[in-house]
């Protein structure tokens, strides 16, 4: 059983052939471990719906309602409702094409950033991790990319023990945050400085924008009398966007700015030889190559 793939160093050199040779060559860069479809995409839309509404319910519920009266539970409903629906979101995205390749690149991808979050664990806000996770969901696709984010803050949850009402909300964010690396422009056309140069400005505004999410996962947990910045049910919108703000730059400022800066030097120092590496992963590995099956010779 053989698969063949595309590759590069059977190219021709000669200028005859190059343009077929270079057709071929962004034919490679457009190959993605999982591709989705509508079914794929209905569930990926469903859970960022409901994600959008766990995430930002204090925002969207009236203060008169009965959700902000249950201020203290409703953040664990919807973290329970979270881990069925991104459960549920990944089953739908393997059954749609997640071969054994693409598992097996994945759990790879998923145990280097679970082992790598710990290394700075409590310091400043350095979490190598997310570089990783930016540099592959450009190279693998936003599908892939949503699945690795979730699969590898479950794995990293499990390894430092921080099991949690927390976890599925952080499963989602970074779920997006890798999946948005997918999504950038030019995947197949940007190379060098250029496409790390993108890489790293999303790594610093996303990391900033997945600090900032997760401040509204745990914002709600907070009394109303510990603090004049922990969320009110009674007050209205402004009031509370104005205690969100005060809350953010209060307590996590200095840490989502640390794992920004440090997503940026890691991508721009490391990016050019792991983008490298994960393309030629991918290459060889050939997803989406048919499988044959040949006679054993004679």
């Amino acid at each position: 059983m053989t698969a063949r793939p595309a590759d590069a160093k059977t190219r021709s050199a000669d200028p005859k052939t190059r343009p077929a040779d270079e057709k071929a060559g962004r034919a490679e860069a457009r190959v993605r471990a999982v591709r989705l479809g509508p079914r794929s995409l209905a569930a990926l839309a469903l859970v960022s719906a409901v994600g959008v509404a766990a995430f930002g319910w204090p925002f969207l519920a009236p203060p008169a309602s009965s959700l902000s009266a249950h201020a203290q539970d409703a953040p664990w409903l919807f973290a329970g409702l979270l881990v069925l629906l991104v459960a549920v979101v990944t089953a739908t995205i393997s059954e749609s094409g997640l071969g054994p390749k693409a598992i097996a690149m994945l759990g790879v991808l998923a145990a280097t950033g679970a082992a790598l979050r710990p290394i700075g664990a409590g310091t400043a806000g350095i979490e190598p991790m997310f570089f990783l996770m930016v540099l592959s969901g450009r190279v693998l696709g936003p599908g892939f990319g949503f699945v690795l984010g979730s699969v590898t803050m479950f794995a990293s949850a499990l390894l430092t023990g921080g099991v949690g009402p927390w976890m599925p909300f952080q499963m989602l964010a970074m779920g997006w945050f890798t999946m948005g690396a997918g999504l950038l422009p030019g995947p197949d056309r940007l190379r060098g400085r250029t496409e790390l140069l993108l890489l790293a400005l999303y790594g610093f505004v996303a990391a900033f924008a997945y600090g900032t999410v997760m401040n509204l996962a745990g914002w709600p947990f907070m009394g109303t009398l510990a603090s004049s910045i922990a969320f009110d049910p009674h007050a209205g919108v402004p009031a509370n966007l104005a205690r969100f703000v005060a809350y953010c730059l209060a307590t996590s400022l200095g840490w989502d700015l640390g794992r920004a800066l440090v997503t940026v030097v890691l991508t721009l120092a490391l990016g050019h030889a792991v983008l490298r590496a994960l393309r030629r992963a991918t290459r060889r590995a050939a997803f989406e190559a048919p499988v044959t099956f040949d006679a054993p010779p004679p």
